[in-house]
């Protein structure tokens, strides 16, 4: 009598390779349906109404810009920012992504005095009132050389519902602060929850002050100190975004920020999985954040934020080339 063999063991290992390969697709998958599903809610600005986008193969450039339409404010924020028609961006800021490194943010002054094509020299966020979004790209590229694959769009109200969809933003405050105009208001030093309204009004403060010994001071009420707050709010933003402790709600955070923007149609799914890929393997102490170096000057009786060089330009070098940030 014959004595049926054993079926041959399978290794452990190999259980181990496909369901690590598994779980590896349905992460593909998912990565993929996320990048649809939220594509999908993105507001697309045609074509041919950004035809100054460069085409690129690898890491690139987004100009990420923040509006002051007040088109679709709630009635509780109006009356910190005025009543105004018509847009202009009140935030300007390139972001380059080093997949598997580090992102750099550079922060354009909205004052910098720049040559609009067609225009003529003008605060670079005239460019958008007078020709939007393509004209505001033309003039970033010829005025610094930059290259812009890639054009994000969001106003206040959008900016302060991304903030709210993540339960809010933490940031320290060695005093107390104001900003009568924004309505900027922090009653107590230290580490304050700032909620959307919060946010965007620390981010847009122009008069910006501080509880001193002396009483209320200003402090850092121009420009070039505005732009480093807003740095700020982006990097306590993105901290909050991909901490752990928010990792349940991604794909809910991920649908409000779409659904808030504005977006050239080539930032597709693939490019949507990709920027998602790289800013997940990141922290915040992986993102550089710089102003370009630049000082206020009345030129014709106008306030402007004028390039230092060759302190811009060393900078720019850098930016172009994914480089380090020049310290100092």
């Amino acid at each position: 009598m014959t004595t049926p063999s054993a079926p041959p063991r399978r290794s452990p290992w190999r259980k181990i390779i496909l369901g690590a390969l598994s779980l590896g697709v349905l992460a593909v998958f998912v990565a993929v349906g996320l990048a649809w599903w939220t594509s999908s809610k993105i507001e697309r600005i045609p074509e041919d109404e950004l035809v100054s986008l460069v085409d690129v193969d690898g890491p690139r450039n987004i100009l990420i810009v923040g509006t002051d339409s007040r088109e679709n404010l709630p009635d509780d924020f109006e009356g910190n920012f005025g009543k105004f028609g018509g847009t202009r961006t009140d935030v300007i800021m390139l972001v380059h992504f080093i997949p598997g490194d580090r992102a750099q943010i550079l922060s354009l002054p909205r004052d910098l005095r720049v040559n609009i094509p067609g225009q003529g020299f003008n605060k670079i966020n005239a460019a958008h009132s007078l020709g939007g979004p393509d004209l505001l790209v033309q003039t970033v590229i010829e005025n610094l050389e930059v290259d812009i694959n890639n054009y994000v769009e969001i106003d206040f109200a959008g900016f302060a519902n991304v903030v709210d969809a993540l339960g809010g933003i933490e940031m320290e405050f060695k005093r107390p602060a104001r900003d009568l105009k924004s309505g900027l208001e922090i009653t107590q030093s230290g580490v304050q929850r700032l909620n959307g309204a919060t946010a965007l009004a620390f981010a847009r403060s122009r008069r910006y002050e501080e509880l001193t010994d002396d009483g209320w001071t200003k402090i850092g009420d121009n420009d070039i100190a505005r732009t480093r707050r807003q740095q700020n709010v982006l990097l306590a933003l993105f901290d909050q975004a991909t901490s752990t402790r928010n990792a349940l709600n991604l794909p809910s955070f991920a649908a409000t920020v779409a659904e808030q923007i504005m977006a050239d149609e080539s930032l597709s799914v693939g490019v949507l999985v990709e920027l998602g890929r790289a800013a997940l393997s990141l922290e915040s102490s992986d993102l550089e954040a710089m102003t370009l170096p630049g000082r206020i000057e009345t030129i014709d009786s106008v306030s402007f934020v004028v390039r230092i060089d060759p302190e811009s330009n060393d900078v720019l070098r850098a930016f172009r080339a994914g480089l380090p940030f020049p310290v100092g």
